[in-house]
């Protein structure tokens, strides 16, 4: 998975398409994340002890397919591939070949 925690990114489909954010969670083998602010879903909270009953927003995981990395250069969504240099795997934009 070549989108990790912390990294900032561009919905490409769905009802956010166009939207950017940082991811906060990944996970890896599920290949879904969790985007701050989007895929915002309402969930029903029972109540419990002295807490109310309510209906909260949370963000809820997505494809990492959905998503493409923001280049740092041209603030724009684009792919990202692996390149081997020295003994370290670096991420590389395709098109600019700058380092994400």
């Amino acid at each position: 998975m070549k989108i990790k925690k912390g990294d900032k990114i561009i919905i490409i489909t769905g009802t956010d398409k166009g939207k950017t954010g940082t991811v906060t969670t990944a996970f890896p083998k599920e290949n879904k994340i969790i985007v701050e602010g989007l895929n915002m879903k309402k969930k029903h909270q029972k109540p419990r002890g002295n807490k109310k009953g309510q209906i909260v927003d949370r963000a809820m995981p997505f494809h990492v397919s959905n998503a493409m990395l923001v280049d740092p250069k041209t603030g724009k969504g684009t792919r990202v591939s692996i390149v081997k240099k020295g003994n370290a795997r670096v991420r590389v934009t395709v098109k600019s070949k700058s380092e994400v």
